[in-house]
């Protein structure tokens, strides 16, 4: 099925996700991609579960845009994880954005948003420059879960937001067949795993989690009752798009 532009997001989504609702994530991204062509993209943070659906989608296509967010507060290993793992991959077309130097200048000149305003910090380091990365397309693909919990508890396989597709290939998936997966695929694991951190974001809001019954997202915004960084947070219904000049 090619996309037609006439079809509405919401009745498109919601027609996508009867269909793909439990199929398995290769036979997903390959509907998307053969959906969508080249006005699909793929968002990741290449993060501590993020190898297994870079490595399903370069199945599909390793042209496909993978888009990745350099926050600037990035942990080095995850920079030089993004550089070996979209290599090995041969992934062809993986995108840095990078926050508008104008933005940092006016709401973070000193680099330390985080420590009194943690939304406003994911907002002009993460959601805007995502936001206009995401202009030249119209669907995308995300790397979330439900066993995540929170808000993704409830997470369809296929979903629009703000008049886009959203492909969530590995809703379905639990960790265990996560790691089964990458385990037969002899994936590399983001360095820092082993040193505690179940899941990864910027330095300064990330933190190593002892306890192995904890939530695997647990580590992200300790003590705050933020759960995400804003890039998956739908706007209400009139609101003005995150476009100027929420992974």
């Amino acid at each position: 099925m090619a996309y037609d532009q006439t079809d509405a997001a919401p009745t498109l989504a919601a027609r996508l996700d009867a269909e793909l609702r439990d199929a398995h994530p290769l036979t997903i991204l390959r509907k998307a991609y053969e959906t969508f062509g080249d006005k699909l993209a793929l968002v990741s943070s290449f993060g501590a579960e993020s190898a297994v659906l870079l490595h399903l989608a370069s199945q599909v296509s390793k042209d496909i845009p993978v888009l990745f967010l350099d926050t600037g507060m990035l942990f080095g290993q995850t920079l030089d994880y993004r550089k070996s793992l979209a290599a090995s991959l041969g992934l062809t077309d993986v995108r840095d954005l990078r926050p508008a130097f104008a933005d940092l200048a006016v709401q973070d000149p000193k680099s330390d948003l985080w420590r009194t305003d943690t939304d406003a910090c994911c907002h002009i380091r993460k959601v805007l420059p995502l936001d206009r990365a995401l202009e030249g397309f119209t669907a995308w693909c995300t790397g979330r879960k439900r066993f995540h919990g929170g808000d993704r508890l409830r997470l369809a396989v296929v979903e629009q937001a703000d008049g886009q597709i959203k492909f969530n290939p590995l809703a379905n998936w639990s960790k265990a067949e996560l790691d089964a997966y990458a385990a037969e695929h002899q994936l590399p694991a983001h360095p820092l795993v082993a040193q505690g951190f179940p899941s990864l974001g910027c330095w300064p809001c990330t933190k190593p989690v002892d306890d192995p019954n904890a939530d695997v997202r647990a580590g992200r915004w300790q003590g705050q009752d933020k759960t995400e960084c804003g890039i998956h947070v739908a706007r209400a219904p009139g609101a003005a798009p995150n476009v100027g000049g929420d992974i």
